[in-house]
């Protein structure tokens, strides 16, 4: 999934594939994890969030399943 880079002291970047409603989200210490079942309009004000990381841990975080990806190495 391609993912673009944010501005953010919590996220490096996000990517989202609307067909299966994945979003994917990588940290700044190189994690990154997959939310299923979220909504367009989730992943479109996370991009429009004043603070990423807030709307993240405020909408995101919790509210959807999600699986851990091998953490990209540097």
């Amino acid at each position: 999934m391609q993912r673009q880079a944010v501005s953010s002291s919590m996220l490096r970047s996000v990517g989202y594939d609307a067909a299966t409603q994945t979003l994917e989200v990588e940290f700044l210490n190189g994690s990154v994890y997959q939310y299923f079942a979220v909504p367009a309009t989730t992943y479109h004000n996370l991009l429009a969030a004043d603070s990423l990381g807030s709307y993240f841990q405020a909408n995101i975080r919790g509210a959807f399943s999600y699986q851990k990806l091998a953490k990209k190495r540097s």
